[in-house]
């Protein structure tokens, strides 16, 4: 592979293509369904496929079948395969895995900025979903052209775009079985919609959290009462709310108690973050908004990678039962409301700590309130399996050659469901997760952007390893996959 030519073939692809095609993908506010119900009859997911599809159909890609699939009563997929260079490499697969769907607007864009307003900015595209993981369908094909156009070989590689990964993901499990057959047995999956600890270097994402939580409630009044006249004889709602959430967090310090929601970290893991914490330095929290004289949870580099990547922390990311500061009159409110998101550590399984957080929670409330936990997500989080040494190799060469830098590894805050659901189905598989979220590009958050250099050297370093796997492939080096059977129940796998 002449690494010059897929480098230049790359960046004019990007330029040409891929930068306008994201410029009209941020303009579609295609919010997935848990923040768009009516997402059906506002027709922005079918405008997004429909860019996508149109796109890709038009790719001269050799021996490519592009289908959009559509299950009764679920959101679509894109499902593209296409076929191997030669039959060396007989059945074998790679799987490249992205999403179309987005987050909801946020508030704080910059004035000139805005989630459905695509800005270019320098090296940047803004707005939502670029980066998370509009450009994934894109720079797929774009590798996999790279290597058509010197005549490197291929294995066959299957490409899914699906549309409610900001939802969890509860559509997908139904799409795999409906397509096992189609898909195959692969033995590399690749995907595109992950972070990187900075901009100069591949980066490659070793484990990912999960998450629980949902809707919880305090309620100790029918209706709203005169402060004066019930402060001091009424608990106020807000007060044993803040009571029950310190069962699970030390408030003075954000840890978590419950030893049910910790684990230990494995030595490998353990290498991996005090690595990345030397390569990244101060980079580990100053990548973050933080406003003047704010520091962050712990001094030790290390020990904020892992708090980040292996232990479990709370966030509260909403509220109901507050009135607006400007509508708040003196009244002791009658419930208090908080969408509690927990991360989980990768190997907690997620199912028992729905159960133990609920318990938590609602067990012998404080002066008999009523509490409720409407849990939304109780999913498992995901830890790579170990990798091949090819694929090791290849990583690292395809940093080296693009980046001029070394591939560095290290787990990811967030949840990326279809990673758990195919360590689960294809235990033999060999996972290459990465992505261009890196730092201040703050997916779901405002001004989000896709650092477009980064786009460009991930498409060519996925070329590089699609052709050492077909190298591998060819030696009987990506051999021992096992499917496990289609049609098997998959629980909620949460979502980013």
């Amino acid at each position: 592979m002449d690494t010059a030519k897929v480098d230049a073939f790359v960046a004019d692809k990007w330029d040409q293509e891929i930068v306008p095609q994201l410029v009209e993908y941020i303009r579609i506010p295609n919010k997935s369904p848990m923040f768009d119900k009516d997402w059906v009859a506002n027709g922005y997911m079918e405008q997004a496929v429909t860019l996508m599809q149109d796109w890709a159909k038009a790719q001269p890609v050799k021996g490519m079948a592009l289908e959009v699939i559509r299950l009764p009563e679920r959101t679509p997929l894109i499902f593209i395969e296409i076929a191997a260079s030669g039959a060396d490499t007989g059945q074998d697969t790679v799987l490249l895995y992205g999403h179309l769907d987005k987050q909801p607007e946020m508030t704080g864009w910059d004035d000139d900025l805005g989630p459905w307003k695509p800005v270019l900015k320098g090296d940047k595209l803004y707005g939502r979903g670029g980066a998370d993981d509009g450009y994934a369908i894109f720079g797929s094909l774009t590798a996999i052209q790279a290597l058509q156009e010197q005549g490197v070989p291929h294995a066959r590689c299957v490409i899914l775009i699906e549309a409610c990964e900001e939802s969890g993901s509860y559509d997908l499990p139904a799409y795999v079985d409906h397509l096992a057959d189609r898909i195959g047995k692969p033995s590399l999956v690749v995907c595109l919609d992950s972070g990187c600890g900075n901009y100069d270097q591949l980066w490659c994402t070793t484990s990912l959290r999960g998450m629980a939580g949902g809707n919880f409630t305090v309620k100790v009044l029918e209706e709203g009462v005169h402060s004066g006249d019930a402060s001091g004889v009424v608990p106020s709602s807000f007060r044993l709310l803040r009571q029950l959430l310190s069962r699970l967090e030390d408030e003075n310090t954000g840890r978590i108690l419950p030893e049910g929601l910790q684990v230990e970290v494995p030595a490998e893991r353990l290498a991996q973050a005090q690595q990345a914490a030397q390569v990244l330095d101060t980079a580990v929290f100053d990548k973050f908004p933080f406003l003047p004289g704010m520091t962050p949870m712990a001094e030790d580099l290390t020990e904020l990678v892992l708090n980040r990547t292996w232990r479990s922390a709370l966030s509260i990311t909403g509220a109901d039962g507050l009135p607006a500061l400007s509508s708040a009159g003196n009244v002791l409110r009658p419930h208090t409301s908080v969408k509690v998101s927990l991360r989980l550590p990768p190997t907690l399984d997620g199912k028992q700590a729905g159960e133990l957080l609920k318990d938590l929670l609602l067990k012998d409330p404080p002066n008999g309130a009523h509490v409720s936990l409407e849990l939304e997500k109780a999913s498992t989080g995901w830890n790579a399996p170990a990798m091949s040494p090819w694929l090791s190799k290849a990583i690292d060469d395809a940093s080296q050659e693009f980046f001029g830098a070394p591939a560095m590894y290290m787990g990811e805050g967030g949840t990326i469901p279809f990673m758990g659901m195919l360590g689960e189905k294809f235990p033999g598989a060999q996972f290459m997760i990465t992505g261009v979220l890196g730092p201040h590009s703050n997916a779901h958050g405002p001004n989000e952007f896709l650092h477009i250099p980064m786009g460009k050297k991930v498409t060519a370093c996925v070329a590089r390893v699609l052709a050492e796997h077909h190298a591998a492939s060819v030696r009987g080096e990506t051999a021992g996959v096992a499917a496990v059977a289609g049609g098997e129940q998959h629980g909620d796998h949460g979502c980013c």
